[in-house]
């Protein structure tokens, strides 16, 4: 009877687990491939800092391969050692090369607004093919460490968490390397608003020092943006960092066998990573030029099908003109 509820159980978990991770694995892998060719495929955004965002969606979409593979390391498996090392080490590598490639990003948006004048002879913007291999070698290097004799295998050593993983291991990982890098983007992300918000009331000087009183609206309509900005960035860090908090502590309690329910475990885990995996397409879907491709090939989809729609003519007589300028710039060439 015990062993029919026991298969029972992991029928349950393995359902729950599909029906969480499934859908969200979807979203981020379709996302990041959407984003991908529009900044691939787009020459105007072949710089250092689209450089350094291309690889973070590279190690999202792979994080989003992974995904559903992040709950089930909770269950026994029956695999030899390189392959169980293989089985538990990869998600690990993704997630940490994520998080690395995150806060790259934001340190490198940081430089360049905080420096803007010395930018280009920072060694982040002179070495980029460094910087890139470092934030996918470090990674690699720490989630290697449990293949390298870091674990609990044994003589007797079964495929499971806690053979594969020590607890000193999870410690370093938790409080050693990923609660600081979240920690070190909250304070770039503040640090950031922080000048922006500076900037803003130089701005507003100048704006009255010319206007003399007037063009109260717009400055009425820049506080509204900075507010925006403030909201979203607030609101991103509540719905995708805090769960992935609550899913780290979890996991150091069911390290410790406290008495966590099953499903709690697997929700946490499954929505927690999930939802810090969904950062940098929040990021990318808000930059217009990363999406400009994909405009334009619907907006000629659109004209392609509605060939009877009449375009007025002072957009006839702009096109036109455009096309008169391009063809004399490329005849200089």
């Amino acid at each position: 009877m015990a062993l029919n509820n026991s298969a029972q159980d992991y029928e349950y978990q393995r359902d729950l687990i599909m029906l969480l991770s499934s859908p969200l694995s979807a979203f981020i892998i379709i996302s990041n491939l959407f984003i991908i060719v529009g900044i691939v495929f787009n020459r105007k955004l072949h710089n250092t800092t689209h450089y350094f965002f291309l690889s973070l969606l590279f190690a999202d979409f792979f994080t989003g391969v992974a995904l559903p593979f992040i709950p089930k390391m909770r269950f026994n498996k029956e695999l030899y050692y390189f392959p169980c090392m293989a089985f538990f080490v990869s998600p690990n590598f993704f997630f940490l090369s994520f998080l690395t490639n995150l806060l790259m990003v934001h340190y490198e948006k940081y430089l360049c607004i905080i420096y803007p004048l010395h930018y280009r002879s920072i060694w982040l913007h002179r070495c980029v093919p460094f910087s890139l291999i470092l934030v996918w070698t470090l990674p690699f290097a720490f989630s290697c460490l449990p293949m390298m004799g870091w674990n609990n295998w044994g003589d007797n050593g079964t495929c499971s968490y806690r053979h594969v993983f020590t607890k000193e291991y999870i410690y370093l990982e938790t409080y050693g390397v990923v609660i600081p890098a979240i920690l070190a983007i909250s304070f770039i992300t503040i640090k950031v608003l922080s000048v922006a918000r500076r900037q803003l009331k130089d701005i507003k000087k100048l704006h009255r020092s010319v206007q003399r009183g007037a063009g109260a609206d717009l400055e009425h309509q820049m506080d509204i943006r900075y507010a925006k900005c403030i909201a979203i960035v607030s609101l991103t860090f509540l719905i995708c960092w805090v769960p992935y908090i609550a899913f780290l502590q979890v996991s150091v309690l069911a390290m410790e066998k406290y008495e966590i329910s099953w499903w709690i475990i697997l929700t946490v885990t499954t929505v927690g990573s999930g939802s810090a995996a969904v950062i940098p397409i929040i990021l990318g879907l808000s930059h217009q030029q990363y999406t400009e491709l994909w405009r334009n090939l619907f907006k000629k989809c659109c004209h392609s099908c509605c060939p009877c729609q009449k375009i007025p003519p002072s957009l006839h007589d702009m096109t036109s003109k455009e096309e008169t300028l391009e063809d004399g710039l490329t005849a200089k060439k």
